[in-house]
């Protein structure tokens, strides 16, 4: 067995289904997340090696029962930063990484866009740095996030049924580490 065979088998793969949310500092876990048009906010507080992940289906709305508001953005973005904080992260260190938000269909409203604009519109309010990430585009991908390192790896997820070509995702500002396999 290779050594990065060996630490890809200690590391914990816990998978962010819509409207939900996982904050850790344990660096065996990676958070995963497949995105079309929902949009992942990775967040992390470099210092205390404490991160988390998000994964939100729609910008804003009202929803009925206890956990419907998990869908949306705002809703999403709340429950991840507090959770960070009660963490031991400080808001001032937060830095974020956002992913998805792809155009899935040519003939519906672009909820991939709205989603895309939400984020980084959330995190600019905030005052919380977008250091990197993979926002807009056509199509969807799947994301790894070690959230307490921050590091983020990404890959396009093919649809076999629509030959056509897809442009690569608009890249963020650099800064942050983004690997694309």
């Amino acid at each position: 067995m290779t050594v990065a065979a060996r630490v890809e088998s200690l590391e914990r793969r816990l998978h962010v289904g819509q409207g939900e949310h996982h904050v850790t500092s344990d660096r065996d876990v990676v958070l995963t997340t497949v995105l079309g048009s929902c949009v992942a906010a990775c967040l992390c507080d470099p210092l205390a090696g404490v991160g988390g992940m998000n994964h939100f289906l729609l910008p804003d709305g009202s929803g009925a029962g206890t956990d419907a508001g998990r869908r949306y953005g705002a809703y999403a973005m709340e429950l991840l930063i507090n959770d960070l904080l009660k963490s031991g992260a400080r808001r001032e260190r937060l830095e974020a990484k956002l992913f998805g938000g792809g155009r899935m269909f040519d003939s519906l409203r672009d909820v991939g866009q709205a989603n895309a604009d939400f984020a980084e519109r959330f995190l600019r309010d905030e005052g919380i740095r977008v250091v990197s990430g993979s926002l807009r585009g056509m199509g969807g991908r799947r994301l790894h996030y070690w959230p307490a390192s921050g590091r983020a790896l990404q890959r396009s997820v093919a649809d076999a049924a629509a030959p056509r070509p897809r442009p690569a995702p608009v890249a963020l500002p650099a800064g942050g580490e983004l690997e694309l396999f």
